[in-house]
């Protein structure tokens, strides 16, 4: 089963919850002799992703495009691989995964973790927006190279830490680079999250035959990481989550997940058991996420209204699309086969 079935996109009762811990999660999993590649596994919640694995036991990479930040932020994790990759690169994408598939292993769990948001309009060497590019297709190109081992794997899962910010944008087939409209950041990470959703929905849809699930997540309002480092000021004073000197409001602070709380659907994602027969849907909380059909008041100064997905980012149609234009984008031809 797959989220083209609707009826498959709603909670199912996981037991966990928004408060639920990424340690919560893998208490009782055992993942001894698991392999898991976690991109940007080095901070925020990449670190706490890479360290919740490790203690269940399993073997870790961690691809990361600052080799030193890495190191330093990775120190006393161990057994851990640290090898370079930038996701802005095509070439450092298939150096990567090449020096991968040549160590002869399977991968039990893909985690494109990494992403970027609230950049300025900027481009990588083929042209491409580069929220576009970090987020969404430096995963594609990762995921299709990393193939052949995700299916001798006999039950891999790929996970998309995808976001809400989805809800800002869909994803616009005319113009995915902003060639020809006013470039709005926010667009551009939405649009890319957008993405996100879709490439796992078709992902999962091919991939089944070869016992390949994958996911996409939103994992929550998170407070201590960077993603947020480049957000205007003023911004979020307009949104009501900080005061007119710029600092967070305790009450919004509060209601915020911690790092480890943030993790917890990632983890889930990549590991639960009542996920075995169920592939291709947005979670969040540590479940599966509900449809959102302008039923939830989102508000931003109480996170945990931040929620519910939105179904252009898991329709059939759209993600056959994206398949065919991210691999005219990347030159790649993802064949699952």
């Amino acid at each position: 089963m797959n989220t083209y079935q609707k009826n498959l996109q709603q909670p199912i009762g996981s037991g966990f919850n928004a408060q639920s811990t990424a340690q919560e999660v893998i208490e009782g999993i055992n993942l001894t002799g698991k392999t898991a590649i976690i991109t940007g596994g080095y901070a925020g919640i990449g670190l706490e992703t890479t360290r919740t694995l490790v203690t269940a036991g399993a073997k870790v990479i961690v691809p990361a495009r600052d080799i030193e930040k890495a190191r330093k932020n990775l120190a006393g994790i161990s057994p851990i691989e640290l090898e370079l990759l930038d996701l802005m690169d095509p070439g450092s994408i298939d150096a990567f995964a090449e020096k991968f598939i040549a160590s002869d292993r399977k991968l039990d769990l893909l985690i494109n973790n990494a992403g970027i948001m609230w950049v300025p309009l900027r481009r990588d060497k083929r042209g491409i927006e580069s929220q576009l590019a970090t987020n969404y297709l430096g995963q594609f190109q990762l995921t299709a190279r990393l193939w052949p081992t995700l299916k001798k794997a006999d039950g891999a899962r790929v996970i998309n830490v995808s976001s809400y910010g989805h809800q800002m944008s869909s994803f616009d087939f005319e113009d995915p680079n902003f060639e020809h409209r006013e470039y709005q950041t926010l667009l551009g990470y939405g649009q890319s999250k957008t993405a996100c959703n879709l490439f796992a929905a078709e992902l999962d849809n091919r991939g089944k035959e070869f016992k390949v699930r994958a996911y996409s997540l939103h994992p929550g309002s998170v407070y201590g990481t960077d993603l947020g480092r480049d957000e205007p000021i003023d911004l979020y004073i307009q949104m009501g989550t900080h005061d007119q000197n710029g600092k967070i409001k305790p009450e919004v602070e509060a209601k915020l997940k911690t790092i480890p709380q943030g993790a917890a659907t990632t983890i889930w994602c990549a590991t639960s058991p009542l996920l075995d027969d169920i592939g291709g849907v947005y979670c969040e909380n540590c479940d599966i996420a509900e449809i959102d059909h302008g039923q939830i008041e989102h508000r931003y100064d109480d996170p945990s209204t931040i929620r519910g997905v939105q179904l252009y980012s898991l329709d059939k149609e759209n993600a056959g699309r994206l398949w065919t234009l991210s691999e005219e984008m990347t030159g790649i031809a993802f064949n699952v086969e």
